[in-house]
């Protein structure tokens, strides 16, 4: 009898253990997003009015309905702003997907040699902060301190700023994503390399026909997260914007959004804009997630067709 009651306490304990660990990010989730993003919802809705005739002696919040949703729809600058997001999207993300996958490739191989310091050299980058990643590319880019041609190449000219700022953005991601991606070859059993040998593959048929393949999920994962970075770009234009003309305060969304809320003082259309740009990332998420799901269904099923 007390050998089954202990054995039920312990059986309840350990259904409970997965929730008690759980607890604490459940409970930094609630507190730094869903707080945060409910206080944003609920002030989206509001407007600030002045009031006391000419002078303006007063003003007060009154419910403005969807006046502030209508307002950042028919906003020209930051449709412009996510146009200038997404070119640089369109550089960052290919670009530091397949420099991390190279770099991963290229210290699996067996002739590959101080692997361990060619993995710190490339993850280095990464644990930079990125405003001091900016600001030490920003003096790479002047023209009086440039050591790369900033005398003769304009950085911060109006079309190849936007190669500049995508620079900063791969420097700082291409590290972790080799990690993942290399992580994901290592994994991988040898005799899968050696039976590809056998058959008469190259190095560099293996490493395109079989290791790429076959890390394909580690691949869409690392391209996730690439875009949702490249969605929230807003640390390398914001500080590089005191350096270059070509960079205004509204240049990327979140800048549209931080200068709203604390250059213009309108936080409540501040809100708005978010509330309208997190559904935007969100459903881009979702694009994306599924597009990852089905190209890793497709790999499955070659693989297995193949065995």
């Amino acid at each position: 009898m007390a050998t089954s009651i202990s054995r039920r306490g312990r059986r309840a304990g350990h259904s409970r253990l997965p929730y008690l660990l759980v607890l604490p990010a459940i409970l930094l989730l609630l507190l730094f997003v869903v707080a945060p993003g409910g206080y944003a919802l609920f002030l989206s809705f509001q407007q600030r009015k002045v009031g006391g005739g000419l002078l303006g002696s007063g003003s007060r919040t009154v419910f403005a309905g969807l006046d502030n949703y209508s307002t950042v729809i028919h906003d020209t600058e930051l449709w412009h702003s996510l146009l200038r997001m997404l070119l640089v999207g369109a550089v960052t993300v290919p670009a530091t997907v397949l420099l991390a996958l190279l770099f991963a490739l290229l210290l699996d191989t067996a002739r590959a040699r101080l692997t361990r310091f060619a993995r710190l050299a490339i993850f280095l980058p990464y644990a930079v902060p990125g405003v001091i990643a900016t600001l030490l590319w920003g003096f790479l880019y002047l023209p009086a301190t440039s050591p790369i041609g900033g005398q003769h190449l304009d950085y911060f000219g109006s079309s190849m700023v936007y190669v500049s700022v995508a620079n900063i953005a791969v420097w700082g991601a291409v590290g972790f994503n080799m990690v993942v991606m290399y992580t994901s070859l290592r994994a991988l059993p040898p005799e899968i390399y050696e039976a590809a040998r056998i058959d008469g593959a190259s190095e560099l048929q293996i490493a395109l026909r079989v290791k790429v393949a076959l890390i394909r999920p580690a691949i869409a994962m690392c391209t996730l997260f690439t875009v949702l970075a490249a969605l929230q770009l807003f640390n390398e234009p914001n500080t590089l914007q005191p350096l270059s003309n070509a960079i205004s305060l509204t240049w990327v969304p979140l800048m549209k959004i931080y200068t709203d809320a604390f250059v213009d003082s309108d936080i409540h259309l501040a809100a708005a804009t978010s509330v309208v740009f997190a559904a935007g990332i969100l459903a881009v998420s979702v694009v994306v997630g599924r597009l990852a799901q089905t190209w890793w269904g497709a790999a499955g099923a070659a693989g297995k067709e193949g065995r």
